[in-house]
């Protein structure tokens, strides 16, 4: 079973992603990741040499990779769900979660990382509050198509474990 992890950059898809694998025993596929290890450019990089549409159609390539494994956690980039008919081909190939979360919260949480996060890291906290509040709410169309919404805030990985009885569970560690 494919376990595909959605929602805004900062939500916690990748933490999760990770405490998802060590408890199933399934491959953590982290799309970011992939980008960077394929390309050998870092995102940020990338967004200034090229542009948001060229990265789209890239990321769109390594997510349709995502169909090799059978079975796995993957986090998709914030974006990811939003572009080309994305979200339909996540829909058809495993199970979506939107882990959802406050602006606030994701303003907080953003802040502190976003030289690394190539949409923000020329914006004041004013404007970067602004941008993030926009996005989300064109964002939310897709982000809602998702199988199950969790709360990034609050949920944690035994939570999705219950969402999902099918998935296996190696240990009661985490």
């Amino acid at each position: 079973m494919r376990v595909y992890l959605i929602g805004y950059m900062g939500s916690g898809k990748t933490r999760l992603g990770m405490e998802l694998s060590v408890k199933t025993g399934y491959p953590f596929i982290d799309t970011d990741e992939l980008f960077v290890e394929k390309y050998r450019i870092s995102i940020v990089d990338f967004f200034e040499k090229y542009n948001e549409v060229t990265f789209r159609k890239l990321e769109r390539d390594l997510l349709l990779e995502t169909i090799k494994y059978p079975d796995a956690i993957i986090s998709t980039g914030g974006g990811t769900p939003c572009f080309h008919d994305n979200m339909d081909f996540i829909r058809r190939n495993g199970i979506s979660i939107y882990l959802k979360m406050g602006i606030q919260s994701l303003v907080n949480r953003l802040v502190v990382v976003k030289k690394k996060r190539p949409l923000l890291k020329d914006k004041s906290l004013k404007e970067m509050e602004s941008y993030i509040r926009g996005q989300i709410a064109e964002r939310e169309i897709f982000y809602n198509q998702a199988d199950f919404t969790v709360d990034a805030e609050k949920t944690d990985v035994m939570d999705v474990l219950n969402l999902l009885p099918d998935l296996p569970q190696l240990s009661n560690s985490l």
